[in-house]
C-alpha cells in the first residue's frame, strides 16, 4: 500500500501528538479560574478577560501562522508556535496583576495558533488521499479531545501539590517536548496544477466573493462561543452550583469527592465523548453532505444546552450534559475544514481555514469575557448560557444555503 493510500501516516501521527499536548494544556485554563482569582482577590471577570484575549489572539494568529506555514514550511510554523506558547506560560507564572496576565495571554494564544488546528489540519489534509481526508481530519481533531480528557484532571492534580505558577512552568516544558514529534511531519504538496499556479491573493479573492465562504465564517462563530465559554467557566460553574445543591453522598457515589473535581472531570468527559464524536463526524463527512451534518450538529448542541440549563443541575446532569455535548464538541472542525478544502482547494487551506477560524475565536473571546462579566453583574452564568443557545440556533440555520461544490473552475 502506498504512503498516500494509508490512513495512519507519520504526518497524521505526529500531528495528533502536537495537537493532543497543546490542547490538553489549553483545555485546563478553566481549572485556574478560582485559584488565581482567590490568590489575588480579583473579580471573576479579570482572569476571564485574560482567557478571552488568549482566544482572540489564537484567532488572529491562525491565518498568520497558516500563511507562514505555506510560505516557509509547516514545521517552522509549529516550532515558532511552541516557542510562543512556552514563553507565554513561563512569563505568566510571574504575573501578579490582571493586566500582566491579559497581555501575556496574547503569547499563549499565538502559541496555540501555531501548534493547533489551522496549521496541523492543513498538513494532515495535504498528506491524506481524497478518500481518507475527511476521516484523517476527524482523527487529528479527536487528538485534541484526547488531550482534553486528561488536561483538566492533570491540572487539578498538579494544583493539589504545587502552586499554579509551578504548574504553568511544567506545562511550558511539556509544550517544548512535543517538538520531538516534528521529524515525522513531512507532508507532500497535494494540490492540483491549477491550484499551484494560482496566487494566494487570487484564491482569497475568490473565497471572499463567494457567499458560501461568508456563511461558513459566520456559522463557526457559535462553535467558538460555546466551546470557549464552557472550557473557561464550566468547572467554576459546576463547583459553585453543585456545591450549593448536591449532597456529598451523591458525589461520593459517583466516585468524585469534591465539586471542583467534578468540574475538572466534566471537561474530561467532554473530551472523552468527543474522541468518538469527531471521528464519527469525519467518517460521516466522507459519505454525506457536510453542510447538512454541520447544521444538524449545531441544532443538537442548541437542544442539549437548553435542556441542561432548564433542568435541575446535579452531578448526574453535569456528567450527562458533558457526554452529550462532548459528542458534538469538535465534531464541527473536520467538517468545516473539510468543507473549506473541498470548495477552495488544498493549496492555501491553512490560510483560508485560519480566516474562518478567526470567527470561531471572536466567538470564543465573547463567550469567555461575557461569562466573567455577566457573572460579576448577576452572580450566575444563566444569561450568558442562553446567549450561547441562541447563537447555536443561528449557526444551524446559516449552514443550509452553502453551495457545497468546488470553486476551482470559476474565474477569479
Amino acid at each position: 500500500m502506498s504512503e498516500r493510500a494509508r490512513l495512519f501516516t507519520p504526518v497524521l501521527i505526529a500531528g495528533c501528538i502536537v495537537i493532543m499536548i497543546g490542547f490538553s494544556i489549553r483545555a485546563s485554563f478553566g481549572v485556574f479560574q478560582i485559584p488565581i482569582a482567590s490568590e489575588f482577590g480579583w473579580p471573576r471577570a479579570e482572569f476571564s478577560l485574560a482567557i478571552a484575549i488568549q482566544n482572540l489572539a489564537w484567532g488572529i494568529g491562525q491565518p498568520i501562522f497558516g500563511a507562514f506555514a505555506e510560505k516557509f514550511g509547516d514545521r517552522k510554523a509549529i516550532v515558532l508556535g511552541a516557542l510562543f506558547y512556552s514563553a507565554g506560560l513561563v512569563l505568566s507564572s510571574f504575573a501578579v496583576t490582571p493586566a500582566q496576565h491579559q497581555l501575556l495571554e496574547i503569547l499563549v494564544g499565538f502559541g496555540i495558533a501555531g501548534t493547533g488546528f489551522g496549521v496541523i489540519l492543513a498538513v494532515v489534509g495535504r498528506a491524506a488521499s481524497a478518500e481518507n481526508r475527511s476521516i484523517a481530519l476527524g482523527i487529528a481533531t479527536a487528538a485534541g479531545s484526547a488531550g482534553q480528557v486528561f488536561g483538566a484532571p492533570v491540572a487539578e492534580l498538579l494544583l493539589s501539590h504545587f502552586p499554579w505558577q509551578t504548574v504553568f512552568l511544567i506545562f511550558a516544558a511539556v509544550i517544548l517536548a512535543s517538538l520531538f514529534a516534528l521529524p515525522m511531519m513531512r507532508a507532500p504538496e497535494r494540490a492540483s496544477r491549477a491550484e499551484l499556479e494560482e496566487s494566494m491573493g487570487e484564491v482569497l479573492m475568490k473565497a471572499f466573493r463567494d457567499p458560501s465562504y461568508v456563511l461558513i465564517f459566520l456559522g463557526f462563530f457559535s462553535c467558538g462561543y460555546q466551546l470557549a465559554f464552557i472550557t473557561a467557566h464550566f468547572p467554576a460553574m459546576v463547583t459553585e452550583m453543585c456545591g450549593a445543591i448536591a449532597p456529598n453522598g451523591m458525589l461520593a457515589g459517583l466516585g468524585i469527592t469534591t465539586t471542583s473535581a467534578l468540574g475538572a472531570i466534566a471537561i474530561s468527559f467532554i473530551g472523552l465523548a468527543n474522541i468518538a464524536g469527531t471521528i464519527t463526524a469525519g467518517w460521516l463527512g466522507k459519505r454525506y453532505t457536510k453542510k447538512y451534518l454541520l447544521a444538524a450538529i449545531y441544532l443538537a448542541r442548541t437542544i442539549v444546552a437548553a435542556a441542561f440549563i432548564m433542568l435541575p443541575i446535579t452531578p448526574a446532569s453535569v456528567l450527562t450534559f458533558s457526554l452529550l455535548m462532548g459528542a458534538l464538541w469538535l465534531a464541527t472542525v473536520p467538517l468545516t475544514s473539510g468543507l473549506v478544502a473541498h470548495i477552495y482547494g488544498l493549496r492555501y487551506m491553512g490560510t483560508l481555514y485560519g480566516i474562518v477560524f478567526l470567527s470561531h475565536q471572536i466567538g470564543g473571546f465573547l463567550g469567555v469575557w461575557l461569562g466573567g462579566r455577566m457573572y460579576d453583574i448577576y452572580g450566575s452564568y444563566t444569561a450568558v448560557w442562553w446567549i450561547g443557545v441562541g447563537v447555536g440556533a443561528f449557526s444551524a440555520i446559516v449552514h443550509l444555503p452553502i453551495r457545497e461544490r468546488p470553486l476551482g473552475a470559476l474565474p477569479a
